[in-house]
């Protein structure tokens, strides 16, 4: 019963100073609201980027014409991969691999059906028949590019989700004609909605690439996108060996020489994501640390100011037979119940506030229970810490000397 009693008579005490409690606690809730909200945040950002690089599994290679600085950007250019290029590639290559490039042809432009039109928002994108495996996209409705379609460079389409709900909201898309930039096409098939890290997939339109190369030209153009898949992880060592030779030989690199392409592993880009999210865990965590640093330190200061008002209180207590750890634990408590209401209030402000960046990309929200978890336990031994000396001094106070106090 004595607990029970301490407990409540640490409520009332807090109850008695409403203005004084309510600014302790908001320091408290914004330290951990920083810290718990910079955690979701990135943990849902992260979980993003996952599933918008879910196409780069484990056997998917980029080839790319520009070297990386690893923890940087890109830092010197080559001449570029030239579709004929790819083309010498998919044919010269001597192991068993899908290769498949993409390129940028017009952007900003409006897609217009016979009835509607998009935003001036749409990409326009050339392509391949092994475009849908190395890029990691399905087909809603329709079907994907047959080798008839790049061969004779038709005029045919396939729109992302958003386009074609855009579009034709209440009717199919299939067999429908649509323009995009320079060219018409037909919509021969509707892709599957896709996420994205940095570019909407799902406002794009793919072309055979041989039709957009004929309208747009193609003299000196990069493929920005060449993907190259083996059979399954175990073969793609052997893969990366066999495309990095070929495609020297293409380049006419000399021998020795450094290669004027790089090949990116998926792996290189979730490495250099998950150094990223560190440091922004990292940086939140700080300046939540910082903001608990000084709310402990307001936590001291009002409980000194509470022992001073309270002294002839503390001097009737012990005059009664209240013993010293009696006045400790009462002292104690108040300023660990005072953090544990700020603490688990920042962290519902916290998690709700991380996952506005979940409901803006539309998926599923995050919570770090481990996070959490610390935060509770940070916030207790921020009240040890910086409500002991407080309590210890109220609790060594002189009784007599404490009921002259005026």
């Amino acid at each position: 019963m004595r607990g029970f009693e301490t407990v409540r008579e640490a409520l009332q005490a807090l109850r008695a100073n409403t203005l004084r409690s309510a600014l302790t606690l908001l320091g408290i809730v914004i330290g951990v609201f920083a810290v718990i909200a910079a955690v979701t945040a990135v943990d849902v950002i992260d979980l993003y980027f996952k599933s918008s690089i879910q196409g780069l599994g484990a056997s998917t290679v980029s080839v790319e014409r520009y070297d990386y600085v690893r923890g940087g950007g890109p830092e010197r250019y080559h001449p570029p991969l030239t579709h004929a290029q790819v083309e010498q590639l998919k044919e010269r290559v001597d192991v068993p691999v899908t290769i498949s490039a993409s390129e940028r042809f017009d952007g900003g432009v409006k897609a217009q059906s016979a009835r509607a039109e998009t935003n001036p928002n749409i990409t326009l994108y050339g392509t391949d028949t092994a475009f849908l495996g190395t890029f990691g996209y399905e087909m809603r409705a329709g079907r994907p590019f047959v080798a008839q379609d790049v061969e004779n460079g038709r005029p045919v389409a396939l729109l992302g989700s958003a386009v074609a709900e855009t579009l034709f909201p209440a009717s199919s898309p299939l067999g429908k004609d649509v323009r995009v930039g320079r060219v018409r096409l037909q919509v021969v098939g509707v892709l599957d909605e896709k996420a994205g890290l940095f570019r909407d997939p799902n406002t794009r339109v793919y072309a055979p690439m041989p039709h957009l190369l004929a309208t747009y030209g193609g003299g000196g153009r990069n493929m920005d996108d060449v993907r190259i898949r083996a059979a399954s992880a175990a073969q793609l060592p052997a893969a990366i060996d066999a495309v990095r030779s070929t495609l020297r030989v293409l380049r006419q690199v000399e021998p020795g020489a450094p290669s004027t392409f790089n090949i990116e592993a998926s792996d290189f880009l979730r490495s250099t994501f998950a150094q990223f999210t560190r440091i922004l865990t990292t940086g939140g965590a700080l300046v939540g640390l910082i903001s608990l640093l000084a709310a402990g330190v307001g936590i001291m200061n009002i409980m000194l100011v509470s022992v001073t008002e309270r002294t002839r209180e503390i001097g009737v207590r012990k005059a009664v037979g209240a013993k010293w750890r009696d006045i400790l634990w009462q002292f104690l408590l108040e300023a660990i119940i005072l953090c544990q209401i700020g603490g688990l209030i920042g962290i519902v402000l916290g998690g709700l506030g991380g996952n506005v960046a979940a409901l803006y990309w539309d998926i599923a929200p995050s919570f770090p229970w481990g996070w959490a978890a610390l935060a509770v336990g940070g916030v207790t031994l921020l009240a040890v810490v910086f409500g002991g000396y407080p309590a210890y001094k109220a609790a060594r106070l002189d009784p007599i000397e404490s009921l002259r106090y005026e």
